[in-house]
């Protein structure tokens, strides 16, 4: 290469490198094309992702327009079910809360029902919210016929109000309480009534109102409809109104706990309370009429009161003793008088609450029927002595084992003159005994009605009357039969604990078995022995006060039923155990005294004097025993026919 084409090539190369220095841009051309570059990569991947998220949301989209025509064939199809009813079948579910210082009410705009009850002063025994009901199973609806069309309003929504003043219909019904006004100036923004408004047309809706004053426990229900006769089926004679739900455990279970407790009661109107069977499934068509009906269990009662009376009601229990969480499923159905007038109106209420007996009293509607008081013999025992010495006591004492202390002095103060007279009767028997082994004795055993006779005799000569020692503890039986119903069902005890028993209502463990042993359990209740053991005692002291005049084969018996009780009151309310074994210690404790207080060498003395007299007063019952000894042992005497 020459000189020539070197130099032209170098002049070449630097007029090269000096256009690429003159031309280069500055950074803010820099900045700027890569930020156009950075706006076309993000364009492209946006563009991208949006192809990739059309592909992925198309299956979804059409799913979404799917299940949006199904909905509207669904809702055309509960239109044409509903008829003019259909478009209130759809909504937002919204809840409502009555509230006061007792309870606390859960309504639903959906239905315009309860949905659920809790009791504020109340426990579970495991220490949750008492709630009396609650859950899907609980069903409140009113039923009836429009247009050729069931109608359940439980399926339908109702508008929902809160006036200042509602009209209710039913016991315990207040207005302008200074209480009402001091609980709603302390709880700004809670109503005590709310109204519940199904508007089918302008001028045909149906209102649920419910309202609810202070310290009650009494809950406002009244039902009015208005232009309704021109949808609901003429030849129609009642609406139902639907009620159920399931019964939650509320109590530790129990082999004789809330179980056997739980029922429906009711009351015919003017007329006596009645019940399912506690022990079974049940029901029963009340085709008379019924003032109220009460879905109970052991401490608490959900009852529905007629503002007049139900005319026809079905009521059903379905037991659920395997069940660990509800007891039963009550259910009742309720015909209300449909007379197809421009406007109805039907005034109910209810009560949720304690199964108290003053506070169910104060009511005057034989609520507190349904706290089970025992038998009718013994029941008068419980209302008239029982309860109101143990609420006059209560009222000074807060602990109950103090209280049952003192329950049991003064029931053991008044029964000590039949105690008295009865060990008397018993020492007068023991005097005559040797008298009675003579005649034993004298007569063999195929003389029967002769050794009878002599007794009888012998009784009358000495002015003893052999049936005064059972008399007197016949007389106690009431009062002993009387504690057997009212503590396992007194509220009072509910959650009291004494000692080592944590609630005097249920049964008390000291000890837990890995095993159940039949009609006992699996555990050992302490006042349960206790009671045994004091029983034991005090059979073995009457045992000794009546030696030798004890029947053959009673002496076993009367050791064997402490021991059957100590099986059956294992499981039972310990305030019971508790009750029987204060009896006991006090019955020895009277032993001891009266024993003292006898003094049988004079009572033999009389006995004598008694002997030696010509003429001997007979009693009624002495006078009835030797006309049938007589009566007997003619009988005998005559030759058999062959």
């Amino acid at each position: 290469m020459d000189k020539n084409s070197i130099i032209g090539i170098i002049l070449i190369f630097l007029v090269l490198v000096v256009f690429s220095i003159i031309n280069q841009p500055s950074k803010e051309q820099i900045e700027r094309m890569k930020q156009r570059q950075d706006s076309i990569q993000k364009v492209e991947a946006a563009r991208q992702l949006e192809a990739a998220t059309q592909q992925e949301l198309l299956p979804a989209s059409e799913e979404l327009i799917a299940d949006s025509l199904r909905a509207e064939e669904a809702f055309r199809q509960q239109v044409d079910q509903l008829g003019a009813f259909g478009t209130l079948a759809t909504g937002e579910e919204q809840l409502t809360t009555l509230e006061n210082n007792l309870v606390k009410v859960t309504l639903s705009n959906k239905g315009g029902r309860i949905v659920s009850v809790e009791l504020k002063d109340y426990m579970t025994h495991d220490g949750k919210p008492l709630i009396l009901f609650e859950g899907e199973n609980t069903r409140f609806a009113f039923n009836f016929f429009s247009q050729n069309r069931n109608i359940q309003t439980d399926q339908l929504y109702y508008t929902t109000t809160s006036p200042a003043v509602v009209a209710i219909s039913g016991p315990e019904v207040r207005t302008g309480d200074k209480g009402d006004e001091k609980y709603n100036a302390q709880n700004p923004g809670k109503s005590d009534s709310v109204v519940f408004r199904l508007e089918v047309q302008p001028g045909v809706w149906m209102e649920q109102a419910y309202s609810l004053r202070y310290n009650t426990y009494m809950v406002g229900f009244n039902v009015r409809m208005q232009g309704m006769e021109r949808l609901v089926a003429a030849n129609q004679p009642y609406l139902n109104f639907l009620w159920a739900f399931d019964v939650p455990r509320q109590e530790r279970k129990s082999q004789y706990g809330e179980d056997r407790y739980t029922n429906i009661y009711y009351k015919f109107y003017e007329d006596e309370v009645d019940k399912l069977n506690a022990n079974k499934s049940d029901e029963e068509n009340l085709t008379t009429r019924t003032k109220w009906i009460g879905l109970k269990q052991l401490f608490f009662t959900s009852t529905l009161i007629a503002g007049e009376s139900f005319p026809v009601a079905q009521v059903r229990s379905t037991r659920m003793q395997e069940d660990e969480k509800y007891l039963a499923n009550f259910e009742t159905a309720i015909s209300l008088p449909w007379e197809g007038k421009p406007s109805e109106e039907y005034g109910m209420s209810f009560y949720f609450g304690p199964n108290h007996f003053h506070t169910l009293r104060q009511y005057k509607l034989d609520l507190e029927s349904q706290v089970n008081l025992g038998y009718s013999i013994v029941r008068p025992f419980n209302r008239y002595l029982i309860i109101p010495v143990f609420n006059f006591l209560r009222n000074y004492i807060g602990n109950m084992g103090i209280v049952i202390l003192l329950l049991t002095i003064f029931i053991k103060l008044i029964l000590f003159p039949f105690t008295y007279k009865s060990y008397l009767s018993q020492a007068k028997m023991r005097v005559l005994k040797p008298e009675m082994d003579e005649i034993n004795e004298k007569f063999p055993a195929d003389k029967a009605m002769e050794k009878q006779q002599a007794i009888m005799a012998l009784y009358k000569k000495a002015g003893v009357n052999p049936m005064g020692g059972c008399l007197p503890m016949l007389l106690q039986m009431p009062i002993l039969i009387a504690m057997f119903f009212f503590f396992p069902t007194s509220i009072e005890l509910r959650q009291q604990g004494f000692l080592w028993a944590d609630d005097l209502s249920t049964y008390d463990s000291i000890l837990n078995l890995p095993f159940s042993i039949p009609f006992y359990g699996d555990h050992v209740s302490f006042w349960c022995l206790l009671m045994t053991i004091t029983t034991i005692i005090s059979t073995r002291l009457n045992s000794q006060a009546t030696a030798g005049n004890t029947m053959p084969g009673m002496k076993t018996m009367m050791y064997m039923m402490p021991v059957m009780f100590l099986f059956i009151l294992n499981s039972y309310s310990s305030g019971l155990s508790y009750y029987y074994f204060l009896a006991n210690v006090i019955t020895i404790g009277q032993t001891y005294v009266v024993r003292g207080m006898v003094d049988e060498e004079k009572i033999r003395a009389q006995i004598q004097l008694n002997k030696k007299k010509t003429t001997v007063s007979k009693s009624k019952f002495q006078q009835r025993l030797e006309a049938m000894a007589k009566e007997r042992g003619v009988q005998l005497n005559q030759p058999k026919k062959k």
